[in-house]
């Protein structure tokens, strides 16, 4: 999985940090939706759609308050293109960093995405572009999807993560070990979703071609 919470973060500066489980807070989703308008409005044809996944767009469940987004796109043949649009909103591409099917970007300061007002973004985010029929992209849907409509799935996979975090709070390794086996479980459970998310990225597609 590329989401933050499932696999090592591209954050260089992140194994410095404490790590920190934290109730489930309204902000998480207007900032995101505040970054999701930006992109859309700039990027436009050049992408399918913006999608909030990892913990922290599934509400009520308590996450490490980085938000993990994923911009998508019909092909790599538009990455090029996309890449030098996010530049000028103020991100540096990293490459895949060893995960195929995504490609991490990070932000050169608290103002990224640059929406020309000076905004500061309050809420850390991490961000991905993965074509359409990125196995990546699809688990991450389907692991949000599930976990939204799978209250008890998702209040174990809390009672996980901060257990996690009190264990490991120095740790990313540890922390992301203590999870693995839950994240497994939920991923298995997810999985009669991933056909129909696919077909639903494909028709997206269609529509805006």
């Amino acid at each position: 999985m590329a989401e933050d919470d499932m696999n090592s973060p591209h954050d260089t500066d992140y194994k410095k940090r404490v790590i920190k489980v934290i109730p489930y807070t309204n902000e998480w989703r207007d900032q995101f939706e505040g970054i999701r308008n930006v992109l859309v409005e700039r990027l436009d044809s050049l992408i399918l759609g913006v999608e909030h996944v990892g913990s922290t767009s599934v509400p009520g469940l308590a996450a490490k308050p980085i938000l993990d987004i994923d911009v998508i796109i019909s092909d790599r043949d538009k990455l090029d293109i996309v890449m030098e649009a996010l530049s000028q909103l103020g991100y540096d591409h990293k490459g895949d960093l060893g995960i195929a099917g995504r490609e991490a970007f990070s932000r050169r300061d608290n103002k990224v995405p640059w929406d020309g007002t000076g905004r500061i973004w309050n809420v850390h985010h991490h961000l991905y572009v993965c074509a359409k029929n990125s196995s990546e992209l699809i688990q991450h849907i389907a692991f949000r999807d599930y976990l939204k409509h799978n209250p008890e799935d998702a209040r174990e996979y809390a009672d996980v993560k901060m257990r996690a975090a009190e264990n490991y709070p120095h740790d990313i390794e540890g922390y992301m070990a203590e999870k693995a086996e839950c994240i497994e479980r939920i991923l298995e459970k997810a999985k009669n979703l991933e056909v129909d998310i696919a077909l639903q990225l494909e028709e997206l597609d269609k529509r805006k071609s």
